[in-house]
């Protein structure tokens, strides 16, 4: 573990509000609600995760800690990268066990830039005591806004919103 466990030590990154993503949204109160903060080499997020999302008893279940390692590679290739992006494949190693109400760290960083249009993830979780718990690879998709409106990923007002929040970033809002 190579990070200070305190969000406040990292400059938050904007947030869009106006979209139901179960892993990022404000508003999915069903969601996990993750927020992003990041140190200029990794993005990070501090989540708890409730106990409606158990798998066994009191283990957080493993399709939760996978959304969690997705969502944390996709916005640390989006922000990194100022890119939109798509999944296109993920693996995730289950190291440790997760359990549920306990402060989790998610960290995702850039692994290999392969081309324009392509990029190598990881990401990793720890758990309280700063053990690492699980760690994912993914291969995503990068898209231009044009591209992405032209192949219906987004529309033409989504596009503007992450212009905005691709703006907000580089003036370290």
């Amino acid at each position: 573990m190579c990070f200070e466990h305190n969000p406040g030590n990292y400059r938050p990154l904007p947030v869009l509000s106006n979209h139901k993503c179960f892993g990022c949204s404000p508003v999915n109160a069903s969601g996990l609600q993750m927020k992003f903060f990041t140190n200029d080499k990794s993005l990070f997020s501090w989540v708890t995760v409730p106990n409606h999302l158990c798998g066994w008893d009191r283990l957080v279940h493993g399709g939760v800690i996978s959304t969690m390692l997705d969502e944390i590679m996709s916005w640390s290739a989006i922000f990194m990268l100022e890119r939109i992006i798509l999944t296109k494949s993920i693996t995730v190693d289950f190291i440790k066990p997760v359990f549920i109400d306990n402060e989790l760290t998610i960290e995702g960083k850039v692994l290999e830039e392969k081309s324009e249009r392509e990029v190598i993830m990881e990401g990793f979780l720890y758990n309280r005591k700063g053990e690492l718990c699980s760690r994912s690879k993914g291969t995503f998709a990068l898209f231009t806004p044009g591209a992405a409106i032209k192949m219906g990923i987004l529309n033409e007002e989504d596009v503007k919103d992450f212009e905005q929040l691709f703006n907000a970033v580089k003036r370290g809002a």
